[in-house]
């Protein structure tokens, strides 16, 4: 023991406090033969704080970085008792099993005294020989005692210790400021906040600024990194666990620094949290967590270097070294550019300047000659190497540098991208072959084709193709290119008993690949002749199939043997569908003109609807014999409320394609007009339904929308003639409507234009093969259109058949052949008498509903029509209730008394009823169901201030009434489980 302390007594005055107290734990661990030991000091709080430890793994040793001064713990009873309760008076003896998880048999600690009273204490964690003995109690109070006469002695940190310079519990206080760790004590429920010296000084305060309130602590964090470190704190209060954080705190010179904290909640008797205790250190001056930061860096996969604002190397790594080719020796203290490696990295110093100068991060890829290699600076630059993503980091006393092995990704990249390259070739090939078959109107033409679009790319030497002959099922030739004559002679004709992988691939419906004459004659042993005979040596049985019946097959040969891969074998596949179809429309291409006419006849509409709005007649005139089918058509379709759309359209060009585009279209118009649509939405998707279907489609429309109720008739047209009006009086004019491009070439949005229609007056709408023939131009003809107009009787009495009779005889001479279809429609429109309309504003409160049943009783007593007025009022509370409930105003209540009774809601929204199942359970979702239930029909119009909810029901004395009530009477029904009650509906999703 004595040889210890005069080892001690040598140590030179002046020396740190924390070289002190690593001396004293070494020697007082190694003479007690303990485990470990810990030296804390006391702050201004009441908490010991970890200053120094030895032996110790941190995970023990966490625990005792803050404990409470005044607990159970063997440092706070050390220094509390100041030496004079462990019955020897040499310290406190506390066995293992009392004091936590420490290993050994038990914990013996001394206090470190100042001046004038204990400041701290020095504790060993003894191992087997148990509790000291006295000698050893008087060894640890003589190190303690030397470890306090050089604490008074050692410097203050920042500057030279000044001789006469107060000893004890000063130079115990400055200590505290040596090892740069602060103690802070927070009351959670008060936020009253205590720092002492050193955590004052962490934080970058002056005591006389600090407010002993959590704010102290939350003005001088990074906006950035106050988040996340609240959270942490939450969760160690929630958890009741340990606090640790790192975050960065402002310097009194505006700048930055990186500090760490660690602490634990102190509870209550009642085990709530009510303080957390401390500490915190600035984390760019900690020694430990540099050395550790610098482990890792210096180790970490990726390639890092640190340059400073000269863009000198200050730190490289090992990654790093071998991406450069030099050690740290021959890198630290050169400036980057000067570099050999880094000559031929191109561009690499005007993109870290550039990143440095703009203060922000930035990437890119560089080429790194290889690791290794050594190359004199006069050479020049190399290509090989690897490929390295680097990132640039501005830090405020220069930038790092972020190297990544990219090699390996760039080259997956790059293989991916060389397949999307090829499948981007094989798209154009097929968009190639697909406009080369799409213009072949002949099986001969489809071979060429083929021949020019598949051999050449696919380097084959031989293409045939056959066809199954329905009556004997033997193959016929259609055509072939690299085959001779007798060859071809031979396969024409064979039959399926006899096999081979020609039906073998068409009995099947499936595609056959053989890729050597080996393969061929092992498959097929009874046809080895066959390879030699072509003189080929890998095929390709493709089989013809459209619409699930195989009709024929196209084969493909190669001179050489060939793998198929399965990019050949898709492309191959896609490849023989289209030319299936193709030579499926050139077998029936003579029949095409028949089916096209049976198909527009069956397209257009048989009849027109008889509707309160409107009364209307039309005709449709193909175009002379010998001309393909056109795409004209008409077409007139009721709406709710009184409405009806009036549409005529053209589809340019003749033939079955034009025919079938003109039904879809009219059917589009039949959906989108169903949806109540404003005119000028309906042709924005016109528009791209028609632009969808390929750039040589163009369709002129017309649609014009009629409402009854105010006689107003909105018109959109794309290309198309604008229509007549005619008044009762005879007079006759064409409203100026935009004249906006044909549907597929137009660019939205599209005009509309509102005309008032007088009662009774007739709309005529026509396509272009009406007023337009030989020798006579569109303006001419409307000119005679007009005409005719004033002088035909279109009086309300006249017929509309007759009339449409007669302007196409006057416009259309039967004599004289016609070079394209015609279509005209005439329809005179009727408005709803005033009488038979009733609205009310209503409320947007809960009693809003109230009133909407007392005006529908009112109005439809006064209709005679009180049969309707419960079911009526049901549908229309059920409406306003849930407009007022889940709408928002104004809200509006609308009858109407045409063919059928029409009740109307309107409100200020935008949302989109739809139907959903209710469950059992669910207290609402079933208003639509009762809607349907009550209604005949019923639907959502939108207005230019909202939306419109309808409902239409028969009326009484109508087949339809009787339909809906066979009893003859009123609306017979009772809410129950299956609809709910009233105020289910909502306008959103049910």
């Amino acid at each position: 023991m004595k040889a210890r302390l005069d080892l001690l007594a040598t140590v030179d005055e002046g020396v740190t406090e924390s070289e002190i107290f690593r001396l004293a734990l070494q020697h007082s661990v190694a003479e007690l033969g303990g485990l470990g030991g810990t030296v804390h000091l006391r702050g201004p709080m009441s908490a010991l704080r970890l200053v120094s430890s030895t032996g110790l793994p941190p995970r023990l040793v966490r625990p005792w970085e803050i404990i409470d001064q005044e607990g159970p713990t063997a440092p706070a009873r050390a220094l509390r008792e100041g030496g004079a309760g462990g019955g020897t008076g040499a310290g406190v003896w506390v066995p293992t099993g009392r004091d936590g998880t420490w290993p050994g048999t038990g914990l013996a600690a001394v206090p470190v005294s100042g001046a004038e009273r204990p400041v701290g204490a020095l504790t060993l964690v003894m191992g087997e020989q148990g509790r000291p003995t006295d000698a050893q109690w008087a060894f640890l109070r003589a190190v303690v005692a030397w470890a306090e006469e050089r604490m008074g002695q050692a410097p203050p940190p920042g500057r030279v210790r000044t001789p006469g310079e107060e000893s004890g519990g000063r130079q115990l206080r400055q200590a505290l400021k040596a090892v740069q760790v602060g103690t802070w004590d927070w009351n959670i429920q008060s936020g009253e906040l205590a720092w002492d010296d050193a955590a004052m000084d962490i934080y970058g305060t002056d005591p006389a600024d600090f407010l002993h309130s959590i704010e102290s602590w939350l003005k001088v964090v990074h906006p950035d990194d106050l988040p996340w470190t609240l959270a942490a704190v939450q969760r160690s209060i929630r958890d009741r666990a340990v606090f640790e954080a790192e975050y960065r705190v402002r310097r009194p010179g505006g700048g930055y620094v990186w500090t760490q904290a660690r602490g634990r909640v102190v509870l209550d008797d009642r085990g709530e949290p009510v303080r957390m205790v401390g500490r915190a250190w600035d984390s760019n001056e900690s020694p430990a967590a540099r050395d550790a930061l610098g482990r890792a860096l210096r180790h970490m996969s990726d390639g890092f270097l640190a340059v400073d604002e000269d863009w000198r190397i200050t730190f490289v790594n090992l990654a790093a070294e071998h991406t450069l080719g030099s050690s740290e020796a021959e890198l630290v203290g050169r400036v980057l550019w000067e570099l050999p490696s880094v000559h031929g990295v191109p561009d690499l110093e005007a993109h870290c300047r550039e990143a440095a100068a703009a203060g922000r991060p930035a990437g890119f890829d560089v080429r790194v000659p290889d690791a290794g290699v050594v190359r004199d600076e006069t050479e020049p630059p190399v290509a090989d190497g690897r490929s390295y993503h680097l990132r640039v980091v501005p830090v405020p006393d220069g930038v790092t540098l972020y190297f990544t092995d990219v090699t390996e990704r760039r080259r997956r990249e790059a293989e991916q991208a060389a397949t999307e390259r090829a499948t981007a070739e094989r798209s154009a090939r097929i968009a190639e072959l697909t406009g080369a078959l799409a213009g072949a109107t002949s099986s001969r033409d489809v071979v060429d084709a083929v021949a020019r679009g598949v051999l050449t790319p696919f380097g084959a030497a031989g293409l045939m193709v056959l066809a199954v002959e329905g009556g004997s099922g033997r193959l016929s030739y259609i055509g072939s290119v690299g085959y001779g004559r007798e060859f071809v002679d031979a396969i024409i004709g064979s039959s399926p008993e006899r096999g081979g992988p020609i039906w073998e691939a068409i009995l099947t419906g499936s595609p056959l690949f053989l890729a050597s004459a080996d393969e061929f004659m092992a498959r097929y042993p009874a046809m080895r002749e066959r390879p030699a005979e072509s003189a080929k040596q890998a095929w390709a049985f493709l089989p013809l199939t459209v619409s699930g019946h195989t009709f024929g097959i196209c084969v493909l040969a190669f001179d050489r043997p060939r793998h198929f891969s399965d990019g050949d074998r898709t492309l191959l596949t896609a490849i023989s569908a289209l030319v299936a179809h193709a030579l499926e429309r050139a077998r029936l291409y003579d029949a095409e003109h028949t089916r096209s006419r049976e198909l527009q006849r069956v397209l257009l509409p048989h009849t027109l609807p008889e509707l309160p709005a409107c009364t209307a007649a039309a005709r449709y005139l193909p175009a002379g014999q010998g001309m393909d089918v056109g795409g004209d058509w008409y077409d007139v379709i009721p709406l709710s409320a009184g409405q009806v759309a009036l549409v005529i359209g053209d589809v340019m060009g003749h033939g079955l394609s034009e025919a079938a585009t003109m039904g879809r279209v009219r059917t589009a118009v039949h959906t989108l007009a169903a949806l109540e649509l404003p005119p000028d939405e309906i042709m924005n998707h016109l528009n791209d339904i028609v632009g969808a279907l390929g750039e040589d489609s163009f369709v002129t429309c017309l649609y014009a929308l009629y409402d009854s109720t105010t006689r107003i008739c909105s018109f959109a047209r794309a290309g198309h003639p604008p229509p007549a009006v005619v008044h009762p009086d005879g007079t006759v004019h064409f409203p100026d409507l935009a004249p906006d491009p044909p549907l597929g070439a137009a660019e939205p949005p599209f005009e509309t234009v509102e005309l008032t229609i007088p009662e009774e007056g007739l709309l005529v709408l026509y396509t272009d093969g009406l007023v337009e023939a030989k020798g006579r131009e569109i303006d001419e003809g409307m000119t005679t259109l007009a005409d005719l107009l004033r002088s035909a009787d279109t009086s309300p009495t006249a017929d509309l058949d007759q009339l449409c009779d007669t302007l196409t005889a006057g416009l259309l001479p039967a004599d004289q052949p016609t070079p394209d279809d015609a279509a005209l429609l005439v329809a005179r429109v009727h408005a709803l008498a005033a009488d038979h309309m009733a609205s009310w504003p209503l409320p947007s409160h809960p009693q809003a509903a109230g009133e909407a049943r007392k005006h529908v009783r009112e109005q439809l007593a006064a209709w005679g029509l009180d049969d309707l007025a419960m079911t009526t009022e049901l549908l229309a509370s059920e409406l306003v209730g849930n407009v007022v409930r889940h709408a928002k105003g104004p809200v509006r209540l609308r009858l109407l008394r045409s063919a059928e009774l029409v009740c109307e809601v309107g409100d200020g929204s935008l949302t989109t009823p739809r139907i959903r199942r209710a469950s059992a359970t669910d207290e609402g979702g079933r208003g639509l169901q009762l809607i349907t239930a009550l209604s005949q029909r019923w639907g959502t119009r939108y207005t230019a201030t909202g939306k419109c909810i309808w409902t239409e029901q028969a009326l009484p004395g109508t087949e339809e009434y009787r339909a809906g009530h066979p009893a003859g009477g009123g609306a017979d029904f009772a809410l129950g489980e299956d609809f709910g009650s009233p105020g289910d509906f909502v306008t959103g999703e049910l």
